[in-house]
């Protein structure tokens, strides 16, 4: 029988061998169930920050669907019916056509010179009157969209940090209230401050696209169409690049003061407000931008588009798509603008606009790729 000595002397290769191999296997076993656990831990961690994710996202959500509705329900709708009675107490065209009709009622009241000149009068101020009313109804709905997605996106942010500390929603530090409706205020900046330049610099565009088209000439959709489209185009071209950030907001948010006939009803002073000065600026950023500005273009031709269609479809007083003299068609013209600004909830120009994809899509990225800082 072999001696312990003897058996290791023989078979000490063997079983060093098989030491090495049951060591490494054990080492290896052991590698394995450390990563195995780091992958499960792992796995958890992940799993946490989706849940983390989703949270934020479903609470951000929520305050972002609460802004849209006070904009949708509130402040558009306050804003254009603002709007809409400062247009028509700037453009007011009653005593035009009044003395008019007492001129045609009283023949010797009124000389031919001074019918002429009351006639180009009503011509100019109608196509200024509906000028007008496009451009600010669409700029209006563009900006009140812009402030939207702004302050969602500060909401997430916000929202995004107060859960990273662990804190509920109601606890996190989000734009106070009184900026969030400051900001929406300004809204009524256009109707406050903007509107006697804005009339002033379209009714002069009006004045030299008009100053050849005479009563008695026939328009169709084809002629009206290009007229509006030319009164707007000559408007833009006259102002600097992005010229629609003059009209729709203060140059200084710090100097900015809502008047008392504001749809807001009460008068604010801002003073000592940073983040109402930031919000402003990430405003104006986004209306002086190229992107922002080719929106415009593409949102004021659907707008001309569905308005001239909607002329041409009338049928009392003549049909605009056979033709009819410009005389017959200033009623009309004088007509449709107020109609721009009917309930947002009814108002089939603002639901065009909403449908334009490029639209939806600028609203989009603006939302998902907004500075975070």
């Amino acid at each position: 029988m072999l001696s312990l000595r003897e058996f290791w002397r023989r078979h000490r290769r063997k079983i060093l061998i098989a030491a090495g191999v049951f060591g490494s296997g054990y080492f290896f076993y052991k590698l394995y169930n450390a990563h195995k656990s780091s992958l499960a831990d792992l796995e958890r961690q992940l799993a946490d920050e989706r849940e983390h994710e989703e949270l934020i996202k479903a609470q951000m959500q929520a305050h972002f669907e609460s802004i849209q509705r006070i904009a949708d329900t509130t402040t558009l709708p306050h804003a254009m019916n603002y709007l809409s009675g400062r247009i028509a107490e700037e453009l007011d065209l009653s005593q035009l056509t009044e003395r008019l009709m007492k001129g045609k009622g009283q023949p010797n009241t009124l000389t031919s010179s001074e019918k002429l000149e009351l006639w180009d009068r009503l011509k100019i101020l109608s196509f200024t009157r509906l000028a007008v009313s496009l451009w600010a109804m669409t700029m209006l709905s563009l900006y009140i969209r812009t402030q939207v997605n702004i302050l969602g996106r500060h909401l997430y942010i916000d929202t995004a940090r107060g859960l990273g500390s662990s804190h509920l929603l109601e606890d996190v530090d989000l734009i106070e209230r009184d900026d969030q409706q400051k900001f929406l205020a300004s809204s009524d900046f256009l109707a406050n401050y903007g509107m006697p330049v804005l009339i002033s610099n379209i009714q002069a565009a009006a004045t030299e696209v008009l100053k050849g088209k005479q009563l008695r000439d026939v328009f169709t959709t084809t002629t009206l169409h290009e007229t509006v489209v030319q009164i707007l185009d000559l408007f833009m071209s006259r102002g600097s690049p992005h010229q629609w950030a003059e009209y729709m907001m203060p140059e200084d948010a710090r100097l900015y003061k809502l008047s008392e006939g504001s749809s807001s009803g009460k008068t604010i002073t801002i003073t000592d407000t940073t983040k109402f000065e930031q919000l402003m600026a990430e405003a104006r950023a986004v209306l002086s931008s190229a992107e922002f500005g080719s929106i415009v273009e593409i949102s004021l031709k659907v707008i001309v588009d569905a308005l001239v269609a909607d002329m041409g479809a009338e049928s009392s007083g003549g049909s605009l798509a056979s033709g009819m003299p410009l005389a017959r068609l200033l009623p009309r013209v004088a007509q449709k603008g107020p109609l721009l600004f009917d309930e947002p909830n009814r108002n089939r120009f603002i639901q065009i606009l909403r449908s334009v994809s490029e639209v939806e899509l600028f609203f989009t990225l603006l939302y998902a790729n907004m500075p975070t800082s």
